[in-house]
């Protein structure tokens, strides 16, 4: 490098001119300048004149009244997709849409489609574009949309309160027995609750991968989950230890209680989708999986509190933290929301519960014993942990 340049860089920062930001600044000049050739020039557009269009359509959300089938689908394509034409059961059928048949990339239209669907039996679209493409969606079960009367309202509102707050609430009953327990038997409900979270972590994360595989390919949905879930760890972690210190006592039960929060959400999705779809039976059987499941996560949030003497209003509100987001979670699942949105709250979810863990896990290791913590007992802890969360997940 010659002596000028040397100069500029090295030149002090009380200087009339700062040259060491302006040598920072000329890389992402020079990318402006590179985006803009591509972007405004548009060279690579005479290479792929020739090719057909590439196109991709995704249903996010059907919604059946009486006579009328209503999707909402979200397109993706090199060009907007024009969808021209609509089978449902073999046969072309009429249809509106709105704002526009013609969807530009990565926009939603909404497409009703006259047609006397049967309650309970399975139908079967395939929607055209204009290129000749076609792409299909099945209705496994037909069953009208869940009104929004104030009865049905408060009945979701009941089923998320059995399904998170009320067993969670349950499970936080313990907390008596667990307190004044020797060093040994919290060390053991220490490991129990990195077992019960860690399985937690893995179901919520497998959920959000399998949820993402709905939405679109562009929107790389498989990946916000990953994305999500790492932020979330890191901004809880910085947030947690924002004093320089790790939480411990309240704090972590509040920070458990929110990772176990945001998973009950999910599971709240997944009982809002079987009443959407009709199917009560498999409803109830969730609830009741779900609620034999969500006992054990009262336990972990009370280990932190072993040592402190919390009210009532404490326990009700770590309960609620916990458990109320199932009743949102149940609303929004029987309105059938966006699999892009719903792999996002996943990866929220799985990367609240690894913040707790990460956090119970230095937590517990801060009171081992000076053997360390890798103890058999907390080993036990651990795999007993597993072993509860898997084999009530079972009965889901």
């Amino acid at each position: 490098m010659s002596d000028g340049t040397e100069e500029v860089i090295t030149r002090p920062s009380g200087g009339r001119f700062h040259g060491r930001w302006l040598w920072l600044a000329l890389p992402f000049l020079g990318l402006a300048a590179i985006l803009a050739v591509i972007l405004i020039g548009r060279p690579l557009e005479q290479l792929s004149a020739s090719a057909p269009p590439v196109e991709e359509l995704s249903v996010d959300a059907v919604t059946l009244t009486p006579g009328l089938i209503s999707l909402s689908v979200q397109a993706d394509g090199s060009s907007p997709v024009t969808v021209a034409q609509i089978q449902v059961d073999g046969a072309y059928r009429d249809f509106t849409a709105e704002p526009s048949n013609e969807i530009g990339r990565l926009d939603v239209a909404t497409f009703d489609i006259p047609y006397p669907w049967v309650e309970g039996e399975t139908h079967h679209l395939v929607m055209v574009t204009a290129s000749g493409a076609t792409f299909e969606h099945t209705i496994d079960v037909a069953v009208a949309e869940l009104s929004a009367s104030s009865a049905a309202i408060g009945q979701m509102i009941l089923v998320g309160l059995f399904l998170g707050f009320a067993p969670v609430a349950a499970g936080l009953l313990a907390y008596p027995a667990m307190r004044g327990a020797p060093e040994g038997t919290m060390g053991f409900m220490f490991a129990l609750t990195i077992g019960l979270l860690g399985y937690l972590f893995v179901d919520t994360l497998s959920e959000g991968l399998e949820v993402a595989e709905g939405a679109l390919g562009r929107l790389r949905a498989g990946s916000l989950v990953w994305v999500s879930m790492a932020a979330t760890t890191m901004l809880l972690i910085a947030i947690g230890r924002r004093g320089g210190r790790p939480p411990e006592g309240l704090a972590l039960a509040a920070f458990i209680a929110f990772g176990i929060g945001v998973h009950n959400f999910g599971e709240g999705l997944a009982v809002g989708a079987a009443l959407g779809a009709g199917a009560a039976a498999l409803a109830t059987f969730l609830v009741v999986g779900f609620a034999i499941h969500n006992v054990s996560e009262g336990f972990a949030i009370a280990a932190p509190l072993t040592d402190e003497e919390p009210g009532l209003l404490t326990f009700a509100g770590l309960a609620a933290l916990a458990g109320l987001p199932a009743v949102p979670g149940v609303m929004l699942g029987a309105t059938a929301i966006s699999p892009y949105w719903t792999a996002l709250c996943f990866g929220i979810g799985a990367g609240a519960i690894l913040q707790v863990i990460i956090e119970v896990g230095a937590m517990l290791i801060r009171r081992s014993p000076p053997r360390g913590a890798m103890t058999v007992v907390n080993l036990l802890g651990g795999t007993l942990g597993l072993a509860i969360m898997y084999g009530t997940a079972l009965l889901v």
